[in-house]
């Protein structure tokens, strides 16, 4: 059975005056209808690129230079712009970190909700509204009909971050990609957006992508995870698994950096030395080798590939 939504083989470059950086360097991702993935790693490893290039909503410098996207069944990666709006918005939503930055301040929350629904389906304003009402009430926001006539700066963070989810919602998409929904909200907001969309996968059958950099979020919401760094996918597969037995060392340092972990008591929480290498300066071999503590002579001249590492994970170490 083909998957919903397949990453073979992705590139994504942006082009400077000095040449060509790679952001991302072979993705191979899959995703199938209802399932829960999560895209994890450190700011800068190439989480939200992927998420952006699968709707092509990178800005330029930035482009697709090789590999393909393919949903149901289609390349989508070689569409116009025009084309893609069918898609974008439509068949595969987007949820942004900040929803102050995607709602507009001059305009009311429902008219921002009619509009949407109207750019993608031939449908009166009135039929439009009442489709922005039932995905008020899915969400859980109180007075749905009086928050469809206020502005974004009347509402909390939480409830911005659930109209957003409303408005990803009006269209019934087959894809959600979360990108850290809930950077810009306190704790117990975010547990609740977090149950909420695991929930709306669940009763609509959903997939989702969430992009964060929190495994404990991860580890509770996702399926499936990606570990990424440096633009490469360098472990994956089922998350139960990679959370209780992490291969890679980098997984295992984000997991054990995580407050909670660590039982023994006197014991520092673990830290990854170092930082993560910029795009113009990744070092050869394995990216991670000048911060790992297995590093052997040929995690500095050979790049490894993604392995079957068993239980359902592969992992990109030559030591492990």
């Amino acid at each position: 059975m083909p998957h919903l939504l397949e990453l073979h083989d992705l590139e994504v470059r942006f082009a400077l005056r000095t040449g060509d950086i790679i952001a991302i360097d072979g993705v191979d991702l899959t995703l199938d209808k209802g399932e829960t993935l999560g895209l994890v790693g450190e700011s800068g490893a190439g989480k939200s690129v992927t998420g952006f290039s699968i709707i092509n909503l990178i800005s330029k410098p930035g482009y697709i230079s090789k590999g393909k996207i393919i949903f149901n069944g289609d390349e989508i990666s070689s569409y116009s712009d025009e084309k893609m709006r069918e898609i974008r918005g439509n068949k595969i939503s987007m949820i942004f970190q900040d929803p102050m930055m995607t709602l507009n301040p001059v305009f009311t929350i429902g008219f921002q909700m009619i509009e949407t629904l109207q750019a993608h389906r031939k449908i009166s304003k009135a039929d439009a509204r009442n489709i922005a009402l039932e995905k008020l009430k899915k969400v859980h926001i109180p007075s749905p009909e009086q928050r469809l006539e206020q502005y974004p700066h009347e509402l909390s963070g939480g409830m911005r971050q659930r109209i957003i989810i409303a408005i990803s919602l009006l269209t019934d998409p087959a894809i959600i990609i979360a990108d850290e929904p809930t950077t810009a909200l306190d704790v117990t907001i975010q547990a609740e957006i977090m149950d909420l969309l695991q929930e709306l996968c669940e009763s609509e059958n959903m997939a989702l992508i969430l992009i964060t950099h929190d495994l404990g979020v991860v580890s509770q919401v996702t399926e499936r995870m990606a570990v990424m760094y440096a633009g490469k996918i360098i472990e994956c597969g089922l998350t139960d698994q990679i959370v209780k037995h992490p291969v890679h060392p980098y997984t295992e340092g984000l997991i054990k950096s995580i407050p909670g972990t660590v039982i023994t008591p006197g014991c520092d929480l673990v830290q990854i030395p170092g930082m993560m290498p910029t795009l113009t300066n990744i070092p050869p071999g394995c990216a991670f080798n000048p911060r790992c503590y297995l590093k052997e002579a040929i995690c500095t001249t050979k790049t490894p590939e993604l392995k079957d590492a068993g239980n359902g994970v592969w992992a990109a170490c030559h030591m492990r």
